[in-house]
């Protein structure tokens, strides 16, 4: 997925100030790097697999009619565990690698209602707060909207701005895509919740990178 540039935070801050002026409802948008470290998944999954290599190696030499004392083996074992783990250390970009898909948006999700509480997109006063929420190291984005617009709006809604804002995103264009997403986000809120006299800006005007 693309990164953002200083003039993308600026347009997608107007974008949200422009939605806004048509809906007492709030807007946040976080982009995560990443939403876990990987380490002790992809350390799982990689010593797994140097134990079934070593219980493959076992089985060949066997066939060859190679002997090899068992305390050797055992070290050769030991020796190749830990060299993977070495490599998972020293090379973080490779630990997602080794992580299943449905492991690595399941930790995205986690991700993604960790930052809706934790910027307070919960507590708005009509409860109309949404989180656009971006990780890129898992290419997965989502929309978490709180209970007064959630119940008004069919899932379909907001799967059609993920899949846009998605689409973009791996074309390089993060931030078109979240200008698109948080107009067509705007655009359900307005339909639902029109501004009100009374209303006040609940959250910052931003996009958040962590």
């Amino acid at each position: 997925m693309g990164h953002l540039s200083a003039q993308d935070h600026d347009r997608v801050a107007a974008a949200i100030r422009a939605a806004e002026a048509h809906t007492s409802g709030e807007i946040y948008c976080v982009v995560a790097e990443r939403s876990d470290s990987y380490f002790y998944p992809a350390a799982l999954f990689a010593l797994v697999g140097t134990l079934l290599a070593g219980v493959a190696a076992a089985i060949v030499l066997d066939l060859w009619w190679v002997s090899m004392r068992l305390p050797m083996f055992a070290i050769a074992q030991a020796l190749g565990s830990a060299a993977v783990l070495l490599v998972l250390l020293l090379f973080p970009a490779l630990r997602i690698r080794l992580v299943p898909s449905y492991l690595q948006h399941r930790r995205a999700h986690d991700n993604a209602l960790k930052q809706f509480l934790a910027h307070n997109v919960h507590v708005t006063s009509a409860r109309t707060g949404i989180l656009i929420f971006v990780s890129r190291a898992e290419r997965y984005a989502e929309v978490i909207a709180d209970n007064g617009i959630a119940d008004l709006v069919v899932q379909e809604r907001w799967n059609a701005i993920i899949a846009s804002l998605t689409a973009a995103a791996r074309a390089g264009r993060l931030g078109d895509g979240l200008v698109s997403a948080v107009e067509a986000a705007g655009a359900l809120l307005a339909a639902h919740f029109p501004p009100q006299t009374t209303d006040a800006n609940e959250l910052a005007d931003r996009v958040v990178e962590i």
